[in-house]
């Protein structure tokens, strides 16, 4: 369903808010929990849909255990691509850039000997690097992005009781998201592999770029302590790697004010080896999904509507 989330001042052939809009893809179980998946991609909504060798994605597998699923791309991004000022795109060669960043080897076409992907499958890599979305990673766009679902969240219309799953650039988003909501609808959130973070403006750090850090008020940061969080990461990640560095430092000031956010290394602390930067597409992605299952059990997520 598409959410109108773009400026009501704006129209197009007498339909107002046409553009700059967000889209959802909900599913609703037969017996539904109380707390719903907020799902946002980085890449595009297939890493959540299904696993790298075709099998059953974290949409299914928490639909099949009564979790209401909801597929988000915001505005310009996938289903939501109409925007209201003109963009251009220019095409370019992605998949080795995608192989180093998604934590598949130190370098391409190089794969981690414990790699959870199907590293034998040529089809299962030509999907993988060919599903990506086009993202316009700026300043603007992120609080395009954020303003628009915050809009979804304090709707109403999502529940009251969400809890975001984000990855990569869209972990910095979920956190953004919930600084921006007036309301109590969100209770959770899971980055995996967040890349950027948002800080206090008394944490003496200066903002950067469209992957952070962000910089909010100190009051709409403590936003962020009263909710449960997670940044969690892949295996074969070295601690001065800057994103993990910044999600610790962030966990921190968030747990400085009253907050409960974690770091885990999932492959060193879990021992969940050979994890990444997409863990719940991963071949072990069931041993994701039942740690994503502890946390919503532990917070008390996990009630029937």
């Amino acid at each position: 369903m598409p959410i109108n989330t773009g400026p009501a001042s704006l129209s197009c052939c007498g339909s107002p808010g046409s553009c700059d809009h967000g889209y959802v893809e909900y599913f609703t179980p037969w017996t539904p929990r109380k707390t719903g998946l907020f799902v946002w991609h980085s890449s595009s909504t297939q890493s959540f849909q299904n696993r790298w060798d075709g099998g059953e994605g974290f949409k299914d597998k928490f639909l099949r255990r009564d979790y209401p699923v909801f597929l988000w791309d915001g505005p310009r991004v996938g289903r939501a691509n109409w925007a209201c000022e003109p963009m251009t795109y220019a095409p370019d060669y992605r998949d080795q850039i995608n192989f180093i960043a998604w934590n598949f080897g130190p370098a391409y076409p190089q794969w981690w000997p414990d790699v959870q992907f199907p590293t034998e499958n040529e089809e299962a890599w030509r999907i993988a690097t060919s599903s990506r979305y086009v993202e316009h990673d700026t300043v603007k766009n992120v609080h395009l992005e954020t303003d628009a679902a915050a809009i979804a969240a304090d709707s109403g219309k999502l529940g009251n009781s969400i809890v975001y799953l984000g990855n990569s650039a869209s972990g910095l988003r979920a956190q953004l998201t919930a600084v921006k909501s007036n309301s109590s609808n969100i209770k959770g959130i899971v980055a995996y592999e967040g890349y950027g973070y948002v800080f206090p403006d008394n944490a003496g750090i200066e903002p950067g770029d469209a992957f952070g850090p962000f910089v909010v008020p100190l009051e709409d940061f403590k936003k962020l302590a009263k909710i449960p969080i997670q940044f969690l990461w892949g295996d074969h990640r070295e601690e001065s790697f800057t994103f993990l560095n910044q999600s610790r430092q962030a966990a921190a000031m968030i747990n400085k004010y009253g907050g409960n956010a974690q770091v885990i290394k999932l492959g060193e602390d879990l021992g969940l080896k050979g994890t990444t930067h997409i863990a719940f597409a991963d071949l072990h992605s069931d041993k994701i999904a039942d740690l994503l299952d502890d946390f919503l059990k532990k917070n008390k997520l996990d009630r029937y509507a």
